[in-house]
């Protein structure tokens, strides 16, 4: 990227460098007559310096390595999703309550009404809080959600306490979907970003079996590790993102049609918004199904131990994460709508060979790669769609808005 102090040294001219028109030497360049393209640089160009204006009063746009302060940025948003892959881990609740299954998917229902919510109210937080909102928000609603199931209230409060931390994974998950999803290198990033939820989910439940089965703790026990995870991301995150405020989101995504911020009802009028929101509905159905399912097909049909169906399960998600990161290199490379249908049907050959060859060990490893493929369907379907959308719908996918729907809507509980 170019700078003034780089044009001054060299004696060359901006507007030539740059490969654009310069004024005309009859006329005087106008504010009028400036060219968009140029403004568009000049502003990345101030957004990337550190000693910048905009720097310190938001994320620099382009790379998340433009400046330090999106350094930190970046890394918080994967320590958030760590968090969010680490959410539903604690076992042993039935038993502990003496409820049914039945009675127990309440309490994984009420994180999806959450989600619900967040989907609603998203665009709004933004306008009036901007980042700076998400940031303080998603943490602290999973403080409100996991201090009190720490304290193992009776069994009628859990799916109205676990509503919070739903609340505060959604509005976090789409937030920072939408703000790696418009960086460059789209694809890898958004595959870090997801692999760390994997990552979350494969070390979760190693520590709460862990601490179940060896230290004989109860299960509320493991909410006390995310309490105090949770406390380090609320303070990381607001610091990181306090300069980020709804006043520099309004100026920023400015509807292209005048004044007026984008509207929820806006995007819900976009086709693709709901295509990406059924895709990734069914996509996240097949993920969260998958996870809870494997142990109870190891045990009952292939007859595994309960460790062996245990390692199977973490095999799975270890083969999610690494595919997210891995397969992010390639995806954008081939493009995305070639990747997905690729990983769609080799995940599907998967699953037949998972479920037909009857081999305790062919299904371990089978059930890896499916994962492996499986992984980088959700971080890919977000990057089709920033493209996909029309851009006076979407302001530049930076924040939030159009995406952000199809993200949170379809939910992960």
């Amino acid at each position: 990227m170019l700078s003034a102090t780089r044009h001054r040294d060299t004696g060359l001219d901006p507007d030539k460098e740059l490969g654009l028109p310069g004024p005309s030497p009859d006329k005087p360049a106008s504010d009028q007559e400036i060219q968009p393209a140029v403004l568009e640089n000049v502003d990345q160009e101030k957004q990337s310096q550190p000693g910048s204006p905009d720097d310190a009063t938001g994320p620099a746009l382009g790379r998340w390595n433009s400046s330090r302060l999106n350094i930190v940025r970046f890394f918080t948003t994967i320590y958030g999703f760590i968090i969010m892959g680490m959410n539903d881990a604690a076992i042993g609740i039935e038993p502990y309550y003496h409820v049914t299954y039945t009675m127990i998917s309440l309490v994984f229902l009420a994180p999806f009404l959450g989600y619900l919510v967040a989907a609603l109210s998203n665009n709004l937080i933004h306008h009036v809080f901007g980042q700076r909102g998400v940031a303080f928000l998603g943490p602290m609603c999973r403080l409100i959600g996991y201090i009190p199931m720490a304290c193992h209230p009776p069994f009628p409060a859990l799916p109205v306490i676990m509503l919070f931390p739903g609340f505060g994974n959604g509005i976090e998950d789409s937030a920072w979907n939408a703000w790696v999803g418009n960086m460059q290198n789209a694809n890898e990033l958004l595959g870090f970003l997801h692999g760390a939820y994997g990552l979350g989910a494969t070390i979760a439940p190693i520590i709460a079996t862990s601490m179940v089965t060896k230290a004989h703790l109860e299960w509320y026990a493991f909410y006390y590790v995310m309490i105090g995870m949770s406390v380090s991301e609320w303070v990381l995150s607001v610091a990181a993102f306090w300069t980020a405020t709804g006043r520099v989101h309004r100026e920023k995504h400015m509807s292209a049609a005048g004044e007026k911020r984008t509207t929820t009802r806006q995007v819900l009028r976009e086709p693709i918004t709901w295509l990406v929101a059924l895709f990734l509905l069914g996509y996240v159905g097949v993920e969260v199904a998958l996870g809870g399912w494997i142990v109870t097909f190891m045990l009952k049909v292939r007859h595994a131990e309960n460790f062996a169906a245990g390692m199977v399960v973490t095999g799975f998600w270890l083969g999610l994460t690494v595919g997210r990161i891995v397969l992010g290199f390639i995806t954008g490379r081939v493009g995305e709508k070639a990747a997905i249908t690729i990983y769609l049907l080799l995940s599907l050959a998967l699953q037949l060979l998972y479920w037909l060859v009857p081999s305790f060990i062919a299904s371990a490893i089978f059930v890896a790669f499916l994962g492996f493929f499986l992984g980088p369907l959700f971080p890919a379907a977000i990057v089709a769609a920033t493209k996909l959308l029309p851009s006076d719908v979407s302001p530049p996918f930076h924040d939030d808005i159009a995406l952000t729907w199809a993200s949170k809507l379809i939910a992960r509980p």
